[in-house]
């Protein structure tokens, strides 16, 4: 069993994080600005944001691994990089950081370019920069923390969920697409994803893709 804490427990991503953790027998720590009223039994819950990493820092006390799964957008658009950054630093060298990115600064192709820089959406391109830039900051980070960055394909988000399906694909630094071009995962699937990464590393200090 792995003491986890997933960030934006509540929301799209952090909510299939919080039940697949749960349901594979992990003690589970879900935070957010507001306590829902519907919680996955066996969780516990409790108020933290990210913009006040002292406070937030001290409530993951005891937590091997800490996933971020907030997006920067609303009144995080801007702060989420450093806010991110000094929870970060405020953890443990011995605590695992897991971050929930986008599909945007992963590569089209082996080498590149970016799926930010083809033809992105004008419109949410400042939040993939943002996420981007956490990456780069784990990328820089000399302070001991083993981490792991994941981008989800690029049709993943509460506008199609999809269902379980119990499988996925790794596709390293590259988006994933199927034989007909198209990207996506369901929120489930991604989940999936995720706590295989907890529970049996394979990219220390490295981002990658999953998608179908």
């Amino acid at each position: 069993m792995t003491r986890i804490a997933v960030i934006g427990g509540t929301g799209y991503a952090g909510s299939h994080i919080v039940q697949e953790a749960v349901s594979r027998g992990h003690s589970v720590v879900s935070v957010a600005r507001k306590v829902p009223a519907e919680r996955v039994e066996g969780a516990t819950y409790i108020e933290g944001t990210l913009l006040d990493a002292p406070a937030l820092a001290a409530e993951l006390d005891g937590v091997e691994v800490v996933v971020f799964t907030t997006s920067p957008r609303g009144d995080m658009a801007g702060k989420m990089r450093d806010a991110v950054g000094e929870v970060v630093a405020a953890l443990p060298a011995e605590v695992r950081v897991g971050v929930v990115g986008g599909a945007g600064g992963s590569l089209v192709a082996p080498g590149g370019p970016r799926v930010v820089d083809s033809g992105f959406p004008e419109e949410i391109k400042p939040e993939a920069l943002e996420a981007i830039g956490i990456l780069e900051d784990l990328q820089s980070d000399d302070r001991g923390h083993d981490w792991f960055y994941i981008h989800p394909a690029g049709g993943f988000g509460s506008w199609a969920p999809g269902e379980r399906t119990g499988s996925y694909r790794d596709g390293g630094d590259v988006v994933v697409t199927d034989e007909k071009g198209e990207s996506f995962i369901s929120g489930a699937d991604f989940a999936i994803a995720v706590l295989d990464e907890i529970e049996t590393p394979r990219h220390s200090r490295e981002r990658f893709t999953v998608g179908y």
